[in-house]
């Protein structure tokens, strides 16, 4: 994502002061929200649905910020949009399932998709949902007059004329989204795209109502009376300022039956030992433990370590500070920091060394099923004696025997102690290097990064969508994620490749060279991919984790009798 919609980190806060652009995140939540909850706890068979009220107790990191699907970016939004809103298709366990499309074909060319909809889907209102709710909220996601950042960032260069429509050049009614009748949605593409089923489970494409929509006018999405909903559940006794709300089973919904949670309910918490403390207490159905509560319950009978997709990472700016532009320094810098340290010490909660920028697990070759990470391996890996090497020549390149750096960074206190482990191994290890750490709340480092005011920068990005291209189309250049300067001819041939075939054999070994080079230009210095630990009640079952979309699926869950 453009700006980080996952809290999916596990210390309280990690996201606010680590996270600065990444698709599922947001700028603040962390462990104590329901979003750092597991897949699932096992339960023994006796375990009835019956026998057990279908309720969770939740608990979340901070507030909603909208739920306006136009207007989303964080995590927080795009999970309870996607508990309570449905697209085209759902995720389960990383898996794409039927959601109001039951099928759709796609051209030869791969440039026409069709979507056959259900027809007894039906709003909160008893309204059907038909094709042309689809229209008008694609249109309205990349209508300018709209401001939706993820409109045009999710829908350019995918669907025909989103760009220029955003832009300004021609009217909305040319985007290429159609209805063919009231159930088939026809979607012309701007290049083939082979991850657009998956894409298309976005928060972004969901449906919106026209009619209702535009009756509340400005108000639209700012409270329960001022939303439909056509998903699982209803959002209940919410405002945007809301510390508690519920969600609710939706009796409208088409597939009610497969529904067995009744209600599950939220209270904003931020403080990971409070968390815990309503854990224990049985107020609380999970709870996410920030580093230092991890050694204190690790031996609990609930305790859960959950991987995820995200990957941290250091950006280098090449244009704000001669040294950094200097492929030489950039290398040192990516090798002279000890990540396991930073992994086993301060995270503590079963996060893994980065070593490239695509996730271990994340996305296999189509022929062979070999993990992409396994294929291209370790590109780049703790090691200061040739850190030092690199250094030394790029310093007789500069023409100097020192270096001054401003180091951005969150300010959180785990993010502290982060950053200045950071610090300290690179002057450590890197003599003549003086570092400057400047740590700063996260909208402030947002417009330091956008603005380009910085040298290097702990920031972190999470999947969109089950490709590869959601982590190699940030480095192209002039992109809007790029903010650093970094160009390279030949990576951007490759990476734009992939949106001109439907080859898959062809696009992963693009993406896999892409990546190579990448690293060859020391563009970025990986630090570690993240998981989340937590106490999960074992009452909790069947709640999935995704590795794109919504952090978590309840369409499934339901509460089981402990054994």
């Amino acid at each position: 994502m453009k700006k980080s919609k996952w809290s999916l980190l596990l210390v309280l806060g990690l996201v606010l002061s680590l996270f600065l652009a990444a698709c599922s995140g947001g700028d603040d939540g962390g462990d104590t929200s329901d979003d750092a909850a597991d897949d699932s706890q096992d339960s023994s068979e006796e375990g009835s649905s019956e026998e057990v009220e279908q309720t969770f107790n939740l608990l979340n990191g901070d507030t909603i910020p909208t739920m306006d699907s136009s207007m989303a970016t964080d995590e927080f939004a795009f999970q309870f949009l996607g508990a309570t809103m449905e697209g085209l298709y759902r995720v389960k366990d990383g898996e794409i399932v039927e959601g109001i499309a039951k099928d759709h074909t796609v051209s030869e060319d791969g440039l026409t998709w069709t979507f056959e909809l259900r027809e007894d889907a039906k709003w909160s209102n008893g309204d059907p949902v038909t094709a042309h709710d689809f229209v008008y909220a694609w249109r309205r996601a990349v209508n300018p007059d709209t401001g939706s950042e993820y409109g045009p960032y999710m829908m350019g260069g995918v669907i025909k004329n989103a760009t220029e429509v955003n832009n300004g050049d021609v009217p909305v009614e040319e985007l290429g989204v159609s209805a063919d009748g009231d159930y088939k949605l026809v979607v012309d593409l701007a290049n083939p795209t082979p991850y657009f089923e998956s894409l298309a489970t976005f928060g972004t494409f969901l449906p919106l109502n026209k009619d209702f929509v535009e009756e509340q006018g400005d108000a639209y999405a700012t409270s329960t009376d001022t939303l439909l909903f056509n998903g699982p559940f209803t959002l209940d006794n919410w405002e945007s300022t809301a510390s508690s709300w519920e969600l609710n089973k939706n009796p409208e919904y088409w597939d009610a039956e497969t529904v067995k949670l009744e209600k599950q309910t939220y209270q904003v918490v931020k403080d990971p030992q409070t968390a815990v403390n309503l854990y224990e207490e049985g107020e609380a159905d999970r709870a996410g433990l920030s580093s230092d509560l991890v050694d204190q319950y690790s031996t609990h009978d609930d305790y859960t370590v959950t991987p995820e997709m995200t990957v941290f990472y250091l950006k280098m700016n090449q244009t704000r500070n001669e040294a950094l532009a200097n492929v030489n320094v950039r290398r040192a810098i990516s090798r002279a920091f000890d990540k396991q340290g930073i992994v086993d010490t301060i995270l503590n909660n079963g996060s893994m060394v980065a070593n490239g920028l695509v996730p271990e697990d994340f996305y296999q070759h189509p022929e062979t099923g070999e993990d992409f990470r396994s294929i291209n391996g370790d590109l780049v890996t703790y090691d200061p004696e040739q850190a030092k090497e690199y250094w030394e020549q790029g310093l007789e390149e500069l023409g100097t025997d020192s270096v001054e750096l401003e180091f951005l960074a969150g300010d959180s206190e785990t993010a502290k102690s982060m950053n200045e482990f950071i610090v300290n191994e690179l002057e450590s290890n890197l003599p003549g290097l003086d570092l400057t750490l400047v740590q700063v709340p996260f909208e402030q480092r947002l417009d330091a990064d956008t603005n380009m005011d910085y040298d290097i920068q702990f920031a972190g990005w999470g999947p969109d969508y089950m490709d590869p291209y959601t982590w190699l189309n940030l480095w192209l250049t002039d992109g809007g994620n790029n903010k650093m300067g970094y160009s390279n001819e030949e990576y951007d041939e490759l990476v734009e490749s992939t949106k001109n075939t439907t080859d898959m054999v062809a696009r992963m070994e693009a993406f896999l060279e892409a990546e190579k080079i990448l690293f060859e230009d020391a563009a970025i210095a990986p630090v570690y991919q993240s998981a989340r630990a937590q106490l999960i009640s074992p009452k909790v079952e069947n709640v999935y984790s995704n590795s794109f979309g919504p952090t978590y699926e309840y369409k499934w869950a339901e509460a089981v009798a402990a054994e």
